[in-house]
């Protein structure tokens, strides 16, 4: 097994995806919206309610590029192997209730770990009729016991936790069957959904979607930083921490800072679960 460092920058063509607003639905019902209270999140989970116009969640648009876009062949390696280990975003247009897109990946670095190897890749969804970019996200993938082959260490990060107490918290229930309704929006790894493959894994049952984590934290953020209005949000970024389990409580502890937003996910037990949050939206 080993890296195919060969990938890095190679034109991988574009995959195409058409969804609805019953996708956009679906996604906003996998994350929790709606499950505290089915009245108070209407605009992502109705497309017929009087005076409530239907909006689509963005980190939607990162699991269409996920699913939808033509994967990159990174090497050969077990898929249970493979870990979830950075997810970012940045909206160019808020993208629509229902659409259709190109969707095209690049892998911009692999890069040595010691024992693992980390792959990270860039993917535009962009309108298919018009070439418009609507949605840019960058992944980074861990990849077990793939490291050691003497490539470029990645670049350190810049983030720190500011040193006072958040300036809001948030939380939500995770449901126990979470991860069978996420699934449908896309990710069939049977790493959440397969207790045998989870289990190969190291893990004691199916874990929750890194990328529903990371849905429920967005949310959680729209709401309380933009007042539900999605048109505000500019982009998000976040380190997976630690696995999380369903039907675990999650917290977001947000700091503010005129537009930009830094935070941390954490379970009930006070474990974090998406550190080196940022999130940029427009202040109003």
């Amino acid at each position: 097994m080993s890296m195919n460092l060969g990938a890095i920058g190679a034109d991988n063509g574009f995959g195409e995806v058409t969804w609805t607003h019953r996708d956009a639905i679906l996604y906003a019902l996998g994350v929790g919206a709606g499950q505290a209270d089915p009245l108070a999140e209407l605009q992502y989970t109705t497309e017929n309610s009087e005076g409530v116009t239907q909006q689509m969640l963005p980190v939607f648009g990162v699991v269409l590029g996920m699913t939808y876009g033509k994967r990159p062949n990174l090497g050969d390696y077990h898929l249970s192997k493979v870990l979830h280990g950075e997810q970012s975003f940045t909206v160019h247009t808020p993208l629509p209730v229902a659409g259709s897109a190109k969707v095209a990946t690049v892998v911009t670095g692999i890069y040595d770990k010691g024992k693992s190897a980390l792959a990270v890749m860039e993917t535009t969804v962009a309108d298919a009729a018009t070439d418009q970019a609507w949605l840019t996200s960058r992944t980074s993938l861990f990849i077990r016991g793939e490291g050691g082959f003497g490539g470029e260490p990645q670049p350190p990060a810049d983030w720190q936790a500011p040193g006072r107490p958040a300036d809001i918290e948030v939380s939500a229930q995770i449901r126990t069957d979470q991860t069978l309704l996420y699934r449908l929006s896309g990710d069939r790894n049977p790493l959440h959904s397969d207790p045998k493959f989870a289990a190969k894994a190291g893990f004691p049952r199916p874990i929750l979607h890194g990328m529903c984590t990371y849905g429920v934290t967005g949310r959680l953020l729209v709401n309380a930083l933009c007042d539900g209005d999605t048109t505000r949000v500019k982009g998000m970024d976040g380190r997976f921490s630690k696995p999380v389990m369903p039907g675990a409580e999650l917290t977001v502890s947000i700091w503010k800072d005129n537009g930009k937003a830094l935070f941390q996910t954490r379970t009930a037990e006070g474990d974090v679960v998406l550190d080196r949050g940022t999130f940029d939206y427009e202040a109003v």
